[in-house]
């Protein structure tokens, strides 16, 4: 068995993913600095160190200690509409911390690094998305995730490092942090709907997207080193029907016993359709059935009751103010 690097294993697709590594016996080390996650989400089994991928010295004791084969990056702060808003905070989390981690990996001769991308790297007008697209990322996060691929792909390159990307979207279930205001739709609507607050959608509601439950990204990245056919490439994984943010605060509604309350705010630049294709994944990984959004929903519906509502925070490091929704911009104010 391996032992194994999970960047972000406190947080909710690294938990997920750090559980799967222990229940197949691996040697799991989690590295995560708590700012979205939760030290009681580490598996039983994992050693947990509290910490971020921005402390070289740190970074570099690890590999020093554990000797580490796999590294599996899933730290990042992965708020697409918010990175306009905070550049600087957006690179230094998603571009350098993913560098320094590739520096210890080449350094310390690790044979595989795992990294979690996004589909955020397409842009607009490209559906369904297919991996041989050209990128054209349309907001920072995007920008950076595509950095971090092109870097992985020069760094096998130049040193032999062999990686396996997976571009994830919309992922949704338990143990997602729902007092994140700025990502992940499905767990502030939960939130909102727990404090009897209005769900808030920016726009008409018309945005299309497949969300994705995490039992069905979680084991494909986990076994991603096992798979000698996804060496070096580039997966989409997700779900493969799209719907409407109407559509699923209808779902959420449903699934929580809770009126249906919804509140429209002024639209923000984003993309309006965004889903993937994942025929290639299902040709390398044997892809299954998949959970359908009304069973995902219920099930971390499910989880969300008994855990009750999380207070939101603010994110107070804005770089740009500038063309802030109005409705973050209220908040910030307080």
């Amino acid at each position: 068995m391996a032992t194994a690097l999970v960047t972000g294993g406190a947080g909710f697709i690294g938990s997920h993913v750090a559980e799967h590594l222990v229940k197949a016996g691996h040697r799991v080390v989690v590295l995560d600095d708590l700012s979205g996650g939760f030290a009681d989400n580490v598996p039983a089994g994992a050693l947990f160190v509290k910490g971020s991928i921005l402390d070289v010295p740190l970074i570099e004791k690890l590999f020093v200690e554990h000797r580490f084969e796999r590294i599996y990056h899933l730290a990042a702060y992965a708020a697409e509409g918010l990175s306009h808003f905070i550049k600087r905070f957006n690179y230094n989390n998603n571009l350098i911390g993913t560098v320094n981690l590739i520096n210890a990996a080449v350094n310390h001769n690790a044979r595989w690094f795992v990294f979690t991308s996004s589909i955020a790297v397409y842009g607009a007008g490209q559906t369904p998305m297919t991996e041989d697209m050209t990128p054209i990322p349309e907001d920072p996060y995007g920008i950076a995730k595509l950095a971090c691929e092109q870097e992985l792909r020069v760094s096998h390159e130049m040193f032999r490092l062999d990686y396996v990307i997976f571009r994830p979207h919309n992922v949704y279930g338990e143990r997602q942090n729902i007092a994140d205001r700025y990502r992940n739709v499905v767990g502030i609507f939960m939130n909102q709907l727990l404090q009897n607050q209005p769900m808030s959608i920016f726009g008409d509601g018309s945005q299309q997207r497949a969300f994705t439950h995490i039992d069905d990204v979680a084991p494909l990245i986990a076994v991603a080193p096992d798979t000698p056919a996804a060496r070096n490439q580039i997966f989409n994984v997700g779900a493969d029907v799209p719907f409407t943010v109407n559509e699923l605060a209808d779902v959420i509604a449903t699934a929580m016993g809770l009126p249906r309350n919804v509140r429209h705010l002024e639209a923000r630049n984003e993309v309006k359709f965004a889903f993937s294709d994942h025929s290639k994944a299902q040709r390398v990984f044997g892809l299954g059935k998949k959970v359908s959004l009304q069973e995902g929903i219920h099930k971390m519906a499910a989880w969300v009751k008994r855990h009750g509502a999380r207070q939101s925070s603010i994110f107070k490091d804005i770089e740009i103010a500038r063309n802030l929704p109005p409705s973050w911009a209220a908040a910030m104010r307080g």
